[in-house]
């Protein structure tokens, strides 16, 4: 499961930054690839839908947030936590 999810979210985000997923890495952050806050916001939005979860990140207070966004890797593994606390 873990891996279907990280690989769904290198292809929402290779689609954001307009790469190739096969150009995306984990310890790749948002801005190594070209994306700039509101770019993230639709990214988030669009990983929202695609998983049926609802990301807790307040973009207006990112460091209160617990979701973390600093790389690709680590945006896979609190969204995998998210799916897995679904059911």
């Amino acid at each position: 499961m873990a891996l279907d999810v990280h690989d769904r979210i290198v292809t929402i985000i290779a689609e954001q930054a307009m790469l190739e997923p096969g150009q995306i890495h984990a310890e790749m952050s948002p801005t190594d690839l070209g994306i700039d806050s509101l770019g993230m916001v639709e990214a988030l939005f669009a990983i929202e839908e695609a998983f049926d979860i609802s990301i807790p990140y307040n973009v207006n207070e990112p460091v209160q947030s617990d979701f973390d966004l600093r790389s690709v890797g680590s945006i896979s593994s609190a969204v995998a936590k998210l799916v897995a606390a679904k059911g």
